[in-house]
This record gives structure tokens, sequence and C-alpha cells, in this order.
């Protein structure tokens, strides 16, 4: 399905500096109550407490269960202040992953990789989810929760336009294309009478057949 689709999908109205959109600190939530307790819950179904985490473009907020703490929380975003507010991070990094798409941090550093959210800003993503399938550990999670809201001026063209399962199927073939997941799937998590919730999975360290869902 990627490899069709035309460059224009990953274009953007403002393609100005990714830096200078995120430069003041947004403290708010772009899912509503409901849907972050549904976010959450999943969390708690597939994240063990021994897990090492890498919070991808992550904010002040993580939405991990608050009784578990895990054995180690990276955070990878675009703003300090956001950033440094999170209780869950014991580590944080500021960079822009649309002009530095790798990661500095060793291959299997994490079990679990986590995007809430925001996948829909990524403009190399194949580039990132490569780097995300090689941090991972053997058998390691990557978990990319999408809803329906989106900075309209930042969003790629691809989901503003697609319908969501397209945009499912988007980023299965993100994780496929790579060759470093298997057991790519789809799941909504959505709540009644609140924002949706589709959930993207993968698992590390095998090739992945075509993704069809």
């Amino acid at each position: 399905m990627a490899e069709g689709l035309p460059p224009e999908f990953f274009a953007r109205e403002d393609e100005s500096a990714d830096e200078s959109f995120y430069r003041e600190p947004r403290f708010t939530t772009h899912i509503d109550d409901a849907t972050i307790t549904a976010l959450t819950a999943y969390y708690r179904e597939v994240l063990a407490p021994s897990n090492r985490i890498l919070d991808l473009m992550s904010s002040w907020i993580s939405h991990l269960p608050e009784e578990i703490r895990y054995r180690h929380v990276a955070g990878l975003g675009m703003n300090e202040s956001e950033l440094a507010a999170n209780p869950r991070l014991d580590e944080h990094r500021v960079q822009n992953l649309n002009t530095h798409p790798h990661l500095d941090w060793p291959d299997d550093a994490f079990e679990a990789v986590m995007i809430a959210v925001s996948v829909q800003y990524l403009i190399q993503p194949f580039d990132v989810f490569d780097e995300i399938g090689r941090v991972l550990s053997p058998g390691g999670r990557c978990v990319v929760a999408m809803s329906h809201r989106l900075f309209p001026t930042k969003a790629i063209y691809a989901f503003q336009v697609m319908p969501p399962a397209d945009r499912c199927r988007l980023v299965g073939a993100y994780m496929q294309r790579t060759g470093r997941f298997s057991n790519i799937d789809v799941i909504d998590r959505s709540p009644r009478n609140a924002d949706p919730l589709w959930i993207v999975t993968g698992t590390a360290g095998e090739v992945a057949r075509d993704f069809t869902s």
C-alpha cells in the first residue's frame, strides 16, 4: 500500500520549521478523558513493570497507569518544558524526528515503544519506524494510538484525506516495510460517546508478512 502513495501524501500545509510551531508549551490533552482512560487501560494490559519503555513524540503526560512503576521510561519530544513536566519520564530528549529520524539509543534498548496521537506528524515515517524496530528488543512491542484530532497545518496530507481504516493500514505499512515487525494488528478501543481510539501494534524481531488488515 505505502509504495503506491504519491509523495504529496507526506506533505503538509505548513512546511516551516517544526521547532517554531512547538516552541511554546501546550499543557493540554489531545483526546478526551474517556479515551485517555481507554488508552491507559490498554497500556495496563500490554506493558509489564519490568519493561523499558520509550514514549516517542512525548509531551507532559504519557497516559501510563499511575499505580505501575516501570523499569525505565524515556521520552522524546519537541518541547523541553512539556517533557520536563512529565512525572513518568526517567529521562527525556528534545528532538525533531522530521529532520533527525535516528534514535540515539542502542539496539535492543527497550521492550516497548509508544506513540500516542502523534504519528500523523511524521514526514519520514519509514525511517522512524526502522529506528523503532532497531531499538526494540526481540519480542518487544510497538504501540501506536490514534484518534481523529490533529493540528491541520502540521499533519501530513494522507491523514487528512484517508478514512480511519486506511490510516491504520498506512501505519501498519510503516511497520511492515521495515522488515522488523511481525504480528501487525489493528485494535479498536473507542469508548462510547467519546473520541475514537484506534491502536496499531507490531512485535519486533521477525520479518513481517504483508499487512493487509
